[in-house]
């Protein structure tokens, strides 16, 4: 059986999907309790790493998507597939389950 080594690199989303690298969640609360890894949030900030082309119209030309690699996101809870390469954590999404761009 063939090995396959992913990294950030190799990854290349299809369509109107992005690859979003996630914020690291909040190890304390706002109060300075330090919080275990058992019920740390899962954040739903992120940096896009890398788009897919965008949608495809009728015509077979693609409408580019709106967000850009290097944009900062909010994206929903629940939204995607979560991946890890090279220990970082990762969410592969559609453009539709992004939210904002933070500024």
């Amino acid at each position: 059986m063939a090995t396959i080594t992913l990294n950030v690199k190799t990854v290349r989303p299809l369509g109107e999907r992005v690859l979003v690298k996630v914020s690291q969640s909040e190890e304390k609360t706002a109060g300075g309790i330090l919080l275990p890894e058992t019920v740390k949030e899962k954040p739903q900030i992120g940096e896009i790493i890398a788009v897919g082309p965008g949608r495809r119209n009728d015509d077979g030309s693609y409408q580019p998507l709106e967000v850009t690699v290097n944009n900062k996101v909010l994206y929903s809870k629940y939204a995607g597939t979560d991946i890890k390469l090279e220990n970082e954590e990762y969410v592969l999404l559609s453009e539709k389950d992004i939210l904002a761009i933070i500024e």
